[in-house]
């Protein structure tokens, strides 16, 4: 489960995907694939979390890992590349590396 603070020693990696409606579900499914049987247990990862836009337009993925070298790493491990075709096939990524520095929550 992903902690979102900054107090977190993390780095986060937000993937904003665009894909035909028609693909949505696909590419969720194979990001959640991919997250279950190779990126779960790569050196350094935390969490993921799969979001999927009500327009069926956009998919988001919110990982978490432990450094930026980790985060490198994985992209240089041959195991996650496979997916990577997958996803590209049906849609477009685009990637970014950021530091959380607020957060806010309701007083309930």
């Amino acid at each position: 489960m992903a902690h979102i603070g900054i107090d977190q020693p993390v780095v986060t990696m937000v993937n904003v995907f665009t894909v035909e409606p028609a693909n949505q579900q696909k590419l969720v499914d194979i990001l959640i694939e991919a997250t279950d049987a190779v990126m779960s247990k790569v050196d350094g990862f935390v969490s993921a979390n799969i979001h999927a836009s009500l327009d069926g337009t956009r998919v988001v993925n919110y990982a978490q890992w432990k450094s930026e070298e980790h985060f490198t790493a994985m992209l240089k491990n041959p195991e996650v590349h496979p997916h990577f075709g997958e996803v590209r096939a049906i849609a477009t990524p685009e990637r970014h590396l950021y530091k959380v520095v607020y957060t806010e929550d309701a007083h309930v």
